[in-house]
């Protein structure tokens, strides 16, 4: 995914209440998070190496607006239990739908 489709999910994400946590995993295996910190701390260091993002969610409220963002976005992903997997980087043969 490219930086501008980070920064418009970051900026669709930060402007919910309540802001919901997230975590990523980047290319070189470092996991990162929970933080709820979306307008700095989601942005530094850049986007390239975000394989993916988990966005977490505590609510079936929070659940439905956190659903509605990356729909406006248009970006790959998949629900889990925990909330949304918005993906960076797919590994080969594996696939991926848009929220």
């Amino acid at each position: 995914m490219n930086s501008a489709k980070w920064n418009e999910l970051r900026l669709e994400m930060y402007a919910l209440t309540p802001t919901p946590a997230w975590s990523t995993l980047s290319t070189n295996g470092y996991n990162y998070g929970p933080d709820r910190e979306w307008f700095y701390h989601f942005r530094e260091g850049g986007y390239e190496d975000i394989v993916h993002v988990d966005i977490h969610v505590e609510t079936p409220y929070q659940r439905e607006l956190v659903r509605s963002a990356p729909r406006k976005v248009h970006v790959p992903g998949e629900e889990t239990p925990q909330g949304f997997r918005v993906f960076g980087y797919l590994q080969d043969g594996q696939g991926a739908d848009y929220i």
